[in-house]
């Protein structure tokens, strides 16, 4: 008895509202209204403020909340504890990744995880967006760089290397630039930004550059560089082959930035399901 409505009212004090409580819950709204103002009878206190707008919860509700929100936490990691023994991953994933980051690295290593389990069905949404992971229902985002403040919780799979390089072509023409102010007399190859990221003296630098060719893909810039058009700055996934067989030759090595994070981030509050907690630590495995 102590225990009823506690889960609807953890559900509405969340979602700010009776009806997505109830969609998210898959019960009806009247079933947790019910629920909940019995609860309220219970305690003899108002936990709610209730207009035809909005949901808010009072001070006691508040308080009230926090605990609650501890005690269903404890018992969704009582209940992993025992089931994480004798589970294996199955049903729906739902994940977002950058494009060319998630096409080359991350979805071959999801398909892999794929062929080893095969009740798991996996949704994926390629974009260099951000979308919010609590609103649209993500299990899991993979994200590049610095990771914004947030109330995402994050675990870093690897790293990666932006690189400065040419052709030799391009090199044995123009020149080789050995200081950052050295940019301006070189076609530089522009992606979406124009300014590249250095670091001078151990302090970071946007170094701003110029080019006559401006494209939104790391390929086509990678394809332009091997080609003798300029100089480019690409991470190690676009270029790393081409350095290593003497086809693009890295320069500014001093000035390179320091190795950005690749993160697996996901909604905070949630605890890892065997099917998340398992697709991170085997990413985390082959990205290393």
């Amino acid at each position: 008895m102590q225990w009823e409505g506690i889960s609807e009212f953890v559900y509405v004090a969340e979602n700010e509202s009776f009806t997505l409580a109830s969609k998210k819950m898959g019960i009806s709204t009247a079933q947790v209204s019910r629920q909940v103002s019995a609860l309220e009878k219970r305690l003899n206190i108002k936990l709610f403020y209730r207009t035809t707008r909005k949901v808010s919860l009072t001070e006691e509700g508040r308080i009230f909340y926090q605990h609650c929100r501890g005690v269903l936490d404890g018992l969704n990691a009582a209940e992993l504890a025992v089931t994480n023994l004798q589970s294996k991953p199955q049903g729906r994933v739902k994940l977002t990744a950058p494009v060319t980051y998630g096409e080359q690295q991350i979805l071959p290593l999801v398909n892999d995880f794929a062929v080893q389990y095969s009740e798991l069905e996996v949704t994926a949404n390629l974009s260099n967006q951000q979308v919010d992971l609590v609103e649209e229902g993500y299990d899991l985002a993979i994200r590049l760089g610095k990771l914004a403040d947030s109330t995402l919780m994050a675990k870093k799979l690897g790293t990666r290397t932006n690189y400065v390089c040419a052709a030799p072509s391009y090199l044995e023409k123009q020149g080789i630039p050995h200081s950052l102010s050295e940019l301006n007399k070189h076609n530089c190859l522009q992606g979406s930004l124009d300014y590249w990221h250095f670091v001078d003296n151990g302090k970071e630098r946007n170094i701003r550059i110029r080019g006559r060719l401006r494209y939104n893909s790391g390929y086509s810039l990678t394809d332009a560089a091997l080609k003798g058009l300029g100089i480019v700055q690409l991470p190690d996934y676009y270029v790393q082959q081409y350095i290593e067989s003497g086809e693009l030759i890295t320069i500014l090595d001093n000035y390179r930035e320091p190795d950005e994070g690749i993160w697996a981030v996901y909604p905070q509050n949630r605890h890892l399901s065997p099917k998340i907690r398992l697709l991170v630590d085997y990413l985390v495995k082959h990205l290393a």
